[in-house]
């Protein structure tokens, strides 16, 4: 029975460390996906015609589901087109904020999901809030994180 006692004792002690290190690593590597996303609304609110320092962080065959479009974008070329054009709109973002943001690490795989919220100035200057529901898959493609696909949905008002 001591034997067994023992051999609990060191299996804990062998055990806890390595969820506390594991634990630790999973912070580290959602603090650093999140930091992505920020940097890459940074780059937006800075110049959103370049898309080159918006893409940095994705994949190739990046692909997406977004709500002004009917079918999945596929690939960065022709997400990065289609961003560039619509930074092209007098219209600019004011404010991006990632609310209830949750990330789950499997191994070289990370899925973030948050609401996003923002203010957005358009052509006429009005200020007008925007809101979306949003997930992010990331993989570990040759030891980086990288984008490789998000789902950005509406997320309109209730209705009273």
């Amino acid at each position: 029975m001591k034997n067994i006692l023992f051999g609990l004792v060191v299996l804990g002690m062998i055990i806890l460390p390595s969820t506390s290190n594991a634990q630790d690593n999973n912070q580290q590597i959602a603090n650093e996906v999140m930091n992505m996303v920020k940097a890459q609304w940074a780059a937006q609110a800075a110049d959103p015609t370049n898309s080159a320092e918006m893409d940095k962080n994705t994949a190739d065959d990046y692909t997406e589901f977004n709500g002004s479009f009917a079918t999945r974008i596929d690939g960065k070329a022709l997400s990065s087109r289609l961003s560039e054009a619509s930074g092209k709109d007098s219209s600019r973002r004011l404010a991006a904020e990632m609310l209830n943001p949750k990330v789950q690490v499997y191994g070289d795989m990370a899925i973030l999901t948050y609401n996003f919220a923002g203010e957005v100035k358009n052509k006429d200057g009005e200020v007008k809030p925007t809101r979306a529901k949003s997930t992010r898959v990331y993989a570990k493609i040759s030891g980086k994180w990288k984008l490789v696909h998000a789902n950005f949905a509406p997320d309109p008002l209730p209705k009273d």
